[in-house]
Formats: structure tokens, C-alpha cells, sequence
């Protein structure tokens, strides 16, 4: 008996020595807004946090560092709000495979590019009947938001459109070698790859407007989406504020992590929250006052809930039994 115990001790302590020294961080593809987010968040953690060594991965995205997240290894993982939810529950990708989440933080949102060049004569979502166009890679959020917000606006993405199953990079470089017509992204302000097009010489840039399906995307999938603007002056050669639909990130992690981890994971990106805008400016999103379990479907984990209480941050803790 005193031998079983002894190894049980073991096993607890070597789970806590993994999160410790060991952590990889989910992110996405390198023409994206999750790589160098999470290579930045990495490195503060490696440099700051004691006896804590982090390393950023290139995932597909969202669905992808799910999987990983559900492996039960030290992953933390960037998500939209919708995969995640899916995930939580075993649908749809993750049919009859529910991940045990916690969210640490929520962090900022993620606008729908639908993105086309004036070359190719497509105004508004219907045009894209007939179309072959790309709707992110496999194993990201990016994909399952594109068919989303195809079918709500009217439109069958296995009938009525040629899809490719590309990255943005890979996007960017299909549509100029016009191989593809437009292409979907779900990401932040700027996306360098969007960017890139943008200022390529000769390409002007179209972003097509598709506020008007928010309402049944979220009739059929829930209130996860929200009519959002992404200004004239994000990208180059934009003649007009782009009306889309944006969706809230998170930043994920198993409920096994143990809650001290949790919460110095939290601690260090508030605390060395300027070196993280350094990388990107995205992280000047990240707020106390935005750490609301209203804004993701994922119970936080009481790691993050116990720091966000110390700063003053207004949410209620989460249903999850913390881990020492």
C-alpha cells in the first residue's frame, strides 16, 4: 500500500514538473496572426516565469491545437470562441470527443476577411457562385467560420463553390498566381500575409462586405458572432471600411494543468504585456476588464480567475475543481 502511494506521488509530482519545465504553445500557420503571438508568449514565459521552458508550435489553427489541448500534454492553445465551444461539447469536428478546456484568457477579435482582387469582378457573397476559392486550412477555425457564413449567405460550399483547403499564406500566393478567385481568413489587425497582397504591385485588393449574415449564423449556431469593421486603413488599396463578422479568441488549456501554473502563465503576459505588443500588436487587446465569462463559452480555468480577482477583474469563478 505504502508502495502504490508512493508511486501515485510520483506521478502527481512528474505531472507538475511537465507543466513546469515543458510547455508548447498551440498556434497556426506562419502567414497568421497565432504564430508570432505565440512565439512572443513564449519567449516571455521561457525568460520570465522560473523553471518554465516554452516553445511555439506551427499548427493549422484552431481545431488542430484543440486536439492537442485534449492530448492531456502541456499545451497552452490559441482558439476561436466557436471551435472551442465545439470541442467543449463533442460536436461537429470533434463528434463524440469532448476536450476538457479552461479558457486563461480571452483575448481579441478575430474579423472574417473574405478577400478578393478587383481583377476578378466579385462585389458581394453571391458573386462567389461558381467561384474556386480557398476557406482556410485543414484543422482550422477558419474553415469551419467560411462554410458557416457561406450557407448564410445562401450559398452551398460543397455545390456551389470549388474549395481549397489553404492557409492564408498559401492563399496569398494562389490568388496571385490566380489559381484561386478569393479566399476566407479569420484573423487579426493586420494579417501579414493579407498585408503582403495588399502592397504586391499591380493587386488591388477587395474585401468583400458580409455583416448582413451574422444574424443566421447565429441563429443556427448560437450568439458567438458580431457584426464588426475592419477600417480602410488596415490594408493597402482598401477603397472602403470592410462590414464583416468577427469572433472572439481565447487562449485554452487542459483542466489538468495545475492552477499555480495557470496563474503565472496569466500573471506574465499582464505583467510583460509590452513585450508582447512588441511582437504584435494584437496583445493591446488583452485587458482585465475584458476577462468576462460572458465573452467565452469555456469555463475559466481558477488559476486565471485567481489573478484576474487580485487585479481587480469583475468575473465569477469557474465551476472547474482546481488543481495545486
Amino acid at each position: 500500500m505504502r508502495f502504490t502511494k508512493f508511486l501515485a506521488a510520483i506521478a502527481v509530482a512528474a505531472t507538475s514538473t511537465a507543466f513546469a519545465q515543458n510547455i508548447s504553445i498551440a498556434t497556426g500557420g506562419t502567414g497568421g496572426v497565432y504564430y508570432p503571438m505565440g512565439g512572443g508568449l513564449a519567449a516571455v514565459l521561457s525568460k520570465h516565469v522560473s523553471g518554465m521552458q516554452a516553445t511555439a508550435e506551427v499548427t493549422g489553427g484552431s481545431v488542430d491545437n484543440l486536439n492537442l489541448i485534449a492530448s492531456g500534454k502541456p499545451y497552452v492553445g490559441f482558439s476561436m470562441v466557436d471551435a472551442a465551444l465545439d470541442a467543449s461539447k463533442g460536436k461537429d469536428k470533434f463528434e463524440g470527443r469532448p476536450v476538457n478546456l479552461r479558457t486563461l484568457l480571452v483575448l481579441y477579435p478575430n474579423r472574417m476577411h473574405v478577400v478578393t482582387t478587383e481583377a476578378t469582378g466579385i462585389k458581394k457573397m453571391s458573386d462567389l457562385k461558381g467561384k474556386r476559392i480557398a476557406t482556410g486550412s485543414a484543422g482550422s477555425a477558419t474553415e469551419v467560420m467560411s462554410i458557416r457564413l457561406l450557407e448564410a449567405a445562401g450559398l452551398d460550399p460543397n455545390k456551389d463553390v470549388t474549395r481549397e483547403r489553404l492557409s492564408v499564406a498559401e492563399s496569398v500566393n494562389a490568388i496571385k498566381d490566380r489559381k484561386i478567385e478569393a479566399f476566407f481568413w479569420v484573423g487579426g489587425l493586420p494579417t501579414a500575409a493579407v498585408t503582403d497582397l495588399a502592397n504586391t504591385p499591380g493587386t488591388k485588393i477587395r474585401m468583400i462586405d458580409h455583416a448582413n449574415a451574422v444574424a443566421a449564423m447565429n441563429k443556427k449556431y448560437g450568439n458567438l458572432y458580431y457584426a464588426d469593421t475592419i477600417p480602410k486603413a488596415t490594408y493597402s488599396g482598401m477603397a472602403a471600411d470592410n462590414k464583416m463578422a468577427s469572433v472572439a479568441n481565447i487562449l485554452l488549456v487542459n483542466a489538468n494543468m495545475p492552477d499555480d501554473q495557470a496563474y503565472k502563465i496569466v500573471k506574465a503576459v499582464f505583467d510583460h504585456q509590452k513585450d508582447l505588443i512588441a511582437v504584435h500588436q494584437e496583445y493591446a487587446n488583452v485587458t482585465i476588464a475584458g476577462q468576462k465569462q460572458a465573452s467565452t463559452p469555456i469555463d475559466f480555468h481558477p488559476g486565471a480567475v485567481k489573478y484576474i480577482q487580485e487585479k481587480g477583474g469583475n468575473i465569477k469563478g469557474s465551476a472547474a475543481k482546481g488543481k495545486k
